[in-house]
């Protein structure tokens, strides 16, 4: 069983910057993409950026240049360090984690990180 822990959610004003964790535990043997995703109120869930094994990255148009993914795998903790904050940057921050346990593979969410940039 895997544990998907987000934190460093809160509020913002416009322009600050913050950054989200996403802490896996659990009988984790390996991890390989890492995705951050975002639900605005009254929107679909999208996704923000992603980050392979390999530390290959790939992000959503409205964030390039602003928002930055990393992970330490020997932490089995991945991070979104969101710069440049917008309003319409305001959002739930999933973390969802791919990878194989001892015995099977996993795909797991987080719970969520309440994102609001507001002045």
């Amino acid at each position: 069983q895997v544990q998907l822990v987000e934190s460093g959610g809160g509020l913002v004003q416009p322009g600050g910057s913050l950054r989200l964790s996403c802490a896996a535990s659990g009988s984790i043997f390996s991890i390989n993409a890492v995705g951050w995703y975002r639900q605005a109120p009254g929107k679909q869930r999208e996704l923000v950026a992603v980050i392979s094994s390999g530390g290959s990255t790939n992000y959503a148009d409205s964030v390039k240049g602003r928002f930055t993914i990393s992970r330490d795998n020997a932490k089995n903790t991945a991070y979104l360090q969101m710069n440049s904050l917008k309003p319409e940057d305001t959002a739930v921050y999933y973390c969802n984690v791919d990878g194989t346990t001892s015995w099977a593979p996993f795909r797991s969410w987080g719970q969520g990180t309440q994102v609001t940039v507001s002045s």
